[in-house]
């Protein structure tokens, strides 16, 4: 390219009246006319910016991984590369399937193999800490959203809660929506902590995401709902109940026998009141369902977090097309958010399908405007998930 330019350079010289030109296609045979010095200059730049680039690439250690991708003529062949160990130490070198290039996760391909089962391991512990501590906060809400939560903790709204549709507000809805608000975060720290584990695909990062969050959910939300309410309700009036209640069988008995008779007795009594105060707790499963499944998808429909994202954008941001299509990306379908809930709400159908049926038409209506939306979603705004 060096000697063309030096040609054409030549060539003027000799004839400095008419600059000398030449075409863009295949050997100059074809193609646009350009101005043949301009056009060979503006090609030695972008080699020279090029050249610059890779070695800049090849002395910066940051700009290597230990990572490749192989591509093989068979599928044999990549099968069997795939599931064998190539060397003697199974912590050098590591195969396994690649996933598609724009699945590719680059920040995790530098991870060591020893890093990331230490990561996991701490990841594992963390989302433990994280699902059993966070019923404290949770409870501590639950209990505060109805009225003798809010009389006792603020006194002076009692005027105020005592009218009509303040008070049927809090009864139906507030437990719902301080649920609601206690997990807003939660999807964005789940998929923190998958990707501090050191999963290479974005497809793993959702599914992962997805499976800490649906534990979460039923850890939180089915059972600590269940467990802080309606059910210590009931025990502490069980515990609470004077003893001639309870019928024991007159012969005489030890005192440590019938201790452990007392005991056993209440023991066997637990279930029991547990199973009566799961129906209880259907009227907050109801509401849940209303402010977190139905108003979820209208506000699928609606999606006004990303309409206000874009308009911010496209005020601060945007300068050139590119830039505006970037910001008009309407992104994947959240397969780590959605999909647990969804997950979560046939829980609920199942458990209360033969005690309290009166649920099921509200999952149903759920599950049916899902169907309508997300279907609609899927075919017409968002990009389709990798997973």
């Amino acid at each position: 390219m060096q000697n063309w330019l030096d040609y054409y350079q030549l060539k003027y010289n000799r004839n400095p009246s008419k600059r000398p030109t030449c075409k863009t296609g295949f050997l100059g045979l074809w193609g646009s006319t350009v101005d043949a010095i301009e056009f060979y200059i503006s090609e030695i730049e972008k080699l020279s910016k090029e050249e610059i680039e890779r070695e800049k690439v090849r002395k910066d250690p940051k700009s290597v991984v230990p990572a490749a991708f192989v591509s093989f003529r068979t599928r044999w062949g990549a099968a069997v590369c795939a599931q064998t160990q190539q060397t003697r130490n199974p912590t050098q070198w590591l195969t396994d399937w690649a996933p598609e290039p724009r699945d590719v996760y680059w920040q995790n391909l530098a991870i060591p193999f020893v890093y990331l089962t230490v990561r996991r391991l701490i990841v594992i512990v963390a989302h433990f800490f994280l699902t059993f501590f966070y019923v404290i906060p949770l409870a501590f809400v639950q209990s505060l959203a109805n009225i003798e939560g809010i009389e006792k903790a603020a006194p002076f709204l009692k005027k105020l809660i005592e009218k009509h549709v303040i008070k049927s507000f809090i009864q139906g809805f507030l437990p719902g929506i301080a649920l609601k608000i206690f997990l807003i975060l939660l999807p964005t720290i789940l998929m923190f902590m998958s990707k501090f584990e050191g999963y290479t695909s974005l497809s793993s990062l959702e599914r992962k995401s997805a499976g800490k969050y649906y534990i979460f959910l039923f850890v939180n939300v089915f059972l600590c709902s269940i467990i802080t309410g309606t059910a210590l309700q009931q025990l502490d009036i069980f515990i609470h109940q004077p003893p001639n209640q309870y019928v024991f069988p007159p012969f005489p008995l030890l005192s440590k026998k019938f201790k452990f008779l007392v005991c056993l007795v209440l023991f066997v009594r637990i279930p029991k009141t547990i199973g009566v105060s799961i129906p209880m707790k259907a009227t907050f499963f109801i509401t849940f369902i209303m402010v977190d499944g139905w108003a979820g998808i209208a506000g699928e429909v609606l999606r006004l977090k990303p309409l206000i994202i874009f308009h911010l954008k496209n005020f601060f941001l945007v300068k050139t097309e590119k830039d505006r299509e970037e910001a008009m990306d309407p992104g994947s379908i959240g397969f780590d958010s959605s999909e647990p809930q969804i997950q979560l709400y046939f829980l609920l159908g199942l458990a209360y399908a033969v005690v309290t049926p009166f649920l099921l038409p509200f999952i149903i209506i759920f599950f049916g405007l899902a169907y309508v939306v997300f279907r609609h979603q899927v075919c017409n705004s968002h990009v389709l998930p990798l997973v």
